[in-house]
């Protein structure tokens, strides 16, 4: 049976983990998680584009092999995945030998086939993207910060049939409109391709570039480290082994929009028609993180780091529900401390916190540290025992159409709920009327159904805050369900033991546009 196959863009050895890594990573992560809770079985891979120029320049600078730049920066990528609860199956690197082995195969075949030919080009060559380059690249008549000021270059070199394939690729998203997700950016892909595309240049010679995969026709040459970098989709599922079926079509690249076109969505699916293999299902491409004034949070504009800073100081799962809160799931988002500080204080600290911690408390203080079974039920019960039911089948549908802020929102709104439905019940003067049945009665059915409430609230938010999620449930007295299938309404809560520990959320005390203190990292 095939499995749940989802991919992140493999990040470049030529940098340090951003904010753009973390988000990808998270993202996908609780893509994945949300899947398995679903009961799919699932394969999440990520991994590390180690080839190219710009490798091999700062190699030199370092006064290291590329390979062993490649194995310091894979291990500070697998470090970020780690301090972000990132839970991968598989983690490539375009040096693994299987990577490799699948590279020289792919050139093979396209070259007998005829797709790959050799000739002498001159245009205009990024450094920095490490690609020629067209002026219909610019922006406004700019070049943008990815590609920089290209050089004019001449030279031969080996040549992918990429414009032959052109007119297939726009009648194939024509009929296939959710091939990208969102829906916006197909029409930018189709936009793009309204133009025509130029064949795609595969290869460098060695005497200007020799850190890559030889191409196996022609020892004089290594292999373009786009054309190498894709393949990773299908080489670390074993393409060409009997075992590639249980993989393949993936089912979501996530990849960020700047690499949309024309890497993914152009040159991707042409290679892979041109071999004969099916096409990814989807990809979802994700927006960029902007920082206070618009400017795009980057490596090159020195404001890349900081916001990594939060994982350590605040926890991954308050960083990892920050990203998702925030962010709608294709287009850009903003980050600043103060957007961070509000949205923690207010919706962790505040509502959710506050509320379990109370929870536990009263149930310690009014019964014995035991959850109490629910005794009659009013309006006031069963309008929260309503909203509870309602609420899991809405997170679960905006959970699988990816909108985790629109979950968040719904989840939230109901923990300000169940605050309210504490607030009105005030059980701390219930149980002052310990003579009176009536009482006694609203304080045991209020407690179980804050109880249930704050259950339910665990365990939909457990793909996003994979270590609260279950720490909540812990303090219930409660087992995570295998998947949501087993998430029934009301559960055994009666009786169950509360375990006290310590605050969730600490408060956050700051001052409006102030900035976050500095960690190393």
């Amino acid at each position: 049976m095939k499995k749940f196959y989802l991919t992140t863009a493999i990040d470049y050895a030529n940098g340090s983990p951003h904010i753009g890594h973390a988000y990808e990573k998270v993202l996908a992560d609780t893509i994945i998680r949300t899947r398995r809770l679903e009961g799919e079985e699932c394969y999440f891979l990520t991994g590390l584009d180690e080839h190219g120029q710009k490798v091999a320049e700062t190699a030199q600078r370092q006064s290291i092999t590329p390979q062993a730049l490649c194995g310091r920066v894979a291990e500070n990528f697998k470090a970020l995945c780690a301090r972000l609860t990132v839970d991968y199956d598989d983690y490539v690197r375009t040096t693994d030998e299987r990577h490799k082995a699948v590279v020289r195969k792919v050139l093979q075949k396209l070259y007998d086939g005829g797709e790959i030919y050799r000739a002498e080009y001159t245009g205009l060559y990024s450094t920095r993207a490490e690609r020629f380059v067209q002026q219909r690249d610019k922006i406004d008549g700019r070049w943008p910060e990815d590609i920089g000021e290209p050089v004019e270059l001449k030279e031969t070199n080996y040549f992918f049939r990429l414009s032959h394939y052109q007119g297939w690729l726009v009648d194939f998203l024509n009929k296939n409109p959710d091939f990208v997700v969102p829906a916006f950016r197909q029409k930018q892909v189709l936009e793009f391709l309204k133009e025509p595309i130029n064949d795609l240049c595969i290869s460098r010679p060695k005497s200007r570039l020799s850190w890559g995969i030889e191409l196996p026709f022609d020892s004089d040459y290594v292999t373009y480290v786009w054309f190498d970098a894709l393949i990773n989709y299908i080489s670390a599922v074993g393409y060409g082994e009997e075992r590639f079926g249980d993989y393949w079509p993936v089912d979501f690249h996530v990849i960020g929009k700047d690499i949309l076109v024309p890497a993914h969505a152009i040159y991707w699916p042409i290679m892979l028609h041109a071999l004969g293999i099916s096409l990814p299902r989807h990809l979802l491409a994700h927006g960029w993180w902007l920082a206070r004034g618009g400017e795009k949070i980057s490596k090159s504009l020195g404001n890349a780091a900081q916001p990594l800073d939060y994982v350590d100081l605040y926890g991954a799962d308050a960083f990892r529900f920050f990203l998702l809160r925030e962010m709608v799931t294709g287009q850009d988002g903003n980050f600043s401390h103060d957007l961070f500080v509000a949205r923690y204080n207010a919706d962790l600290a505040n509502d959710l916190g506050n509320l379990v911690s109370r929870l536990v408390n009263m149930v310690g203080r009014y019964c014995l540290g035991k959850i109490p079974a629910p005794a009659s039920e009013e309006s006031l019960d069963q309008e929260i025992k309503e909203s509870a039911r309602r609420l899991i089948p809405s997170v679960r549908m905006e959970y699988e159409n990816f909108a985790f802020h629109a979950g968040l929102e719904q989840i939230f709104s109901f923990v300000g709920q169940l605050n309210r439905y504490v607030e009105t019940r005030a059980p701390w003067q219930l149980a002052k009327r310990k003579d009176d049945p009536v009482a006694v009665d609203n304080l045991n059915t209020t407690l179980f159904f804050a109880a249930e409430g704050v259950r339910i609230v665990a365990e939909l938010l457990r793909p996003i805050m994979p270590e609260i999620g279950p720490e909540i449930l812990y303090r219930l007295g409660v087992t995570p369900v295998d998947t949501w299938k087993n998430l029934p309404q009301e559960t055994s809560l009666a009786g169950n033991e509360v375990l006290p520990g310590e605050i969730l959320f600490p408060k956050i005390e700051w001052e409006e546009h102030g900035e976050m203190p500095s960690v190393p990292i």
